[in-house]
């Protein structure tokens, strides 16, 4: 057992130290896998010295192992729900696009925020009478709000400026498709909610929570270094909203 727990630290651990200095990144949760690694292997000598059965009481060991079964068994269930939104893509012929801020840099989009504007990019042009909201305000550390930022990349690629309506407000998903559904009718329109393929889950429960009648999901790929990363913080991120209310 030590071995294993050793070996999925020092994994971690990598994973952690490539995110860091290698691949790049937009928050600081993947700091969760150096605290992860650090645990694992952590246990992984208290186990091999003999310190976890010969002088850890035996009702925190149960306690320990019932609580880590409990959540692996939680884990699968949402990474499970999260998975089925993988492959949503949406009808033709939606009255609004709905596409989800992220970080924006001077140089232009984040990588995630590329490749959800490049998947509305594709529907858009495929769908003439379909209009567009993209929604995201202005972060501490972006020289603007991610809706113009968007705005600028679509207008870039040759969508017409008048299908494309701002909301440059919100800071979050729920605030994403509350505040969009102001420039729309909410109930009768159809809408697409536009986001990397990890998201699409816990953004299409939110849009239904928040009043949308007829909503779907459209999956823009993830990045695929980041893809675990990414999985574990939105398992965080769908026990949040549904704690919350928010879905």
């Amino acid at each position: 057992m030590y071995v294993i727990l050793f070996l999925t630290g020092a994994l971690f651990l990598v994973y952690f130290l490539c995110i860091a200095f290698f691949v790049g990144h937009g928050t600081n949760f993947y700091f969760i896998w150096l605290i992860l690694g650090a645990g694992a292997m952590a246990l992984s000598f208290l186990i091999k010295k003999g310190i976890w059965e010969n002088h850890v009481p035996g009702w925190f060991r149960r306690l320990f192992v019932t609580l880590v079964c409990l959540g692996s068994v939680l884990f699968v269930i949402v990474e499970g729900c999260i998975l089925s939104g993988f492959s949503q893509k949406g009808p033709d012929g939606l009255d609004y696009l709905v596409v989800l801020g992220a970080q924006v840099k001077r140089s232009g989009p984040s990588k995630a925020l590329q490749y959800r504007l490049d998947e509305a990019c594709v529907y858009l042009e495929k769908n003439e009478n379909t209009k567009v909201i993209v929604s995201g305000g202005r972060g501490s550390d972006e020289h603007i709000s991610e809706a113009q930022g968007m705005y600028d990349y679509l207008v870039e690629q040759g969508i017409a400026p008048e299908r494309i309506i701002k909301e440059d407000q919100s800071k979050n998903t729920f605030q994403n498709l509350t505040f969009s559904a102001r420039f729309l009718d909410k109930e009768k329109n159809s809408v697409g909610v536009v986001s990397n393929n990890f998201h699409i889950f816990r953004a299409v429960k939110i849009a239904q929570k928040a009043g949308y009648g007829n909503v779907c999901g459209i999956a823009a790929r993830g990045e695929p270094f980041l893809q675990y990363n990414n999985m574990m913080r939105e398992f965080l991120g769908v026990m949040k909203d549904f704690l919350s209310g928010n879905m």
